[in-house]
């Protein structure tokens, strides 16, 4: 995994935020629900992300939280950044104290190249174009599904 459990249900309700007419609420507890997240779990992150001001957050009835700025324009890194911080993927992979381009260890630089790639998948992958992504898949699945059906019904 490139970042933790906690940044990954932080993108997975980020996605299902996107899915939601800007400026409504939508409620921890049924975020958990639909993305199949433990919902403490999930009301912690969501809290720490409103308040470093990814969202916006409503108490009451029909409150909840929603994006404080559109999907397209929140990046996975700065979700990462968010929940985890970036000092994973600054420091050496081998455990050293001491490693860099004059002192390498011995997974420098294949570890430098991957982290470079890492960091610029995440930081020119929209949310939004995650939740389209997932949008289109879960269409194509429904598709396969229907014809199969009538391929081969069941009987």
């Amino acid at each position: 995994m490139i970042y933790s459990r906690s940044a990954e249900y932080a993108i997975r309700a980020f996605v299902h935020l996107a899915h939601t007419p800007q400026g409504a609420y939508v409620m921890a507890r049924q975020i958990a629900e639909e993305t199949q997240i433990p919902a403490h779990f999930l009301a912690k992150i969501l809290q720490q992300l409103a308040r470093k001001g990814f969202l916006r957050s409503s108490k009451g009835p029909t409150g909840g939280f929603c994006l404080r700025k559109p999907a397209n324009d929140i990046t996975m890194l700065e979700i990462v950044e968010a929940v985890d911080g970036l000092q994973d993927y600054q420091r050496c992979i081998s455990g050293y104290h001491e490693c860099n381009d004059q002192a390498p260890c011995g997974l420098h630089d294949g570890w430098k190249h991957m982290r470079s790639r890492i960091m610029d998948y995440l930081e020119g992958t929209t949310i939004a174009q995650v939740a389209e992504s997932l949008e289109t898949k879960k269409a194509a699945i429904e598709r396969y599904k229907k014809t199969a059906l009538k391929q081969f019904p069941r009987g």
